[in-house]
């Protein structure tokens, strides 16, 4: 094949490798991640109720096995969930926003307060135009409407009566007064003060980081019913489905 001679390949293989042929390898102790003794009667309960025989240990084993990995990746999964949830994009010089939800809300808000606030005026405007007409013969509701005039007015002047209070008292109190800055320390000289500033940009980034990433990572229910949508095998569970309603 080619020119290559497999059998002298072979004994050159062998030749290298020889030192390793005829060793005794050993592995780590197996340590079961569920208790095998229950585990076992659990599996053997199923097994019976489907009209089979018993199951060797092996199968405990192995289903402590697939459960311990089905966790691992479970809580990897959340804890890289969890890191997205604190991740900030806006500092990210690659973000782009296509929409905002927050001043779109502010907006509307907005057209909300002014809209209420000019139907105010017009109920306020129609209160006080009841209330200086002087017909003599008056129906019930221009009677409730002078009324509510009159009150209208008298919160007014509670209004403006405690806001001039308000400022009397503030002009008593005084302007507030900053607190002083502690000086920096310079016992340590010059030389230190410069080093100290000339690194404090090159840690700026880290120290950031290491706010923005905290050792320990806080997993929420939002975190495990996402991961729940995201996963196959869970996307139509009953668990799921309970997350819903907690």
């Amino acid at each position: 094949m080619g020119g290559v001679n497999l059998s002298e390949e072979s004994r050159n293989i062998l030749a290298t490798n020889s030192e390793f042929i005829g060793t005794q390898l050993r592995s780590c102790k197996d340590e079961a991640f569920l208790s095998p003794s229950p585990l076992l009667r659990r599996i053997n309960a199923i097994v019976r109720r489907h009209g089979l025989d018993d199951v060797p240990t092996d199968v405990a084993n192995l289903v402590s096995h697939a459960t311990q990995e089905r966790l691992r990746g479970i809580l990897e999964r959340l804890s890289t969930i969890s890191e997205h949830r604190l991740e900030i994009y806006k500092n990210d010089p690659r973000h782009d926003p296509t929409t905002d939800v927050k001043n779109q809300l502010k907006f509307l808000e907005e057209l909300d307060r002014l809209e209420r606030k000019r139907h105010e005026e017009q109920e306020r405007e129609v209160l006080l135009r009841a209330a200086k007409s002087r017909s003599k013969n008056e129906d019930p509701e221009q009677l409730k409407l002078k009324q509510k005039a009159k009150e209208l007015q008298i919160a007014e002047m509670e209004e403006m009566r405690q806001r001039e209070a308000n400022l009397t008292a503030l002009a008593a109190i005084g302007p507030r007064k900053k607190r002083k800055l502690e000086p920096p320390d310079v016992s340590q000289g010059g030389s230190s003060g410069t080093s100290t500033a000339g690194s404090s940009n090159t840690g700026a980034t880290s120290n950031r980081q290491s706010v923005m990433r905290p050792r320990i990572k806080r997993v929420n229910l939002r975190d495990l019913v996402f991961l729940l949508e995201q996963d196959k095998e869970t996307t139509k569970s009953e668990t799921l489905y309970k997350s819903f309603l907690k």
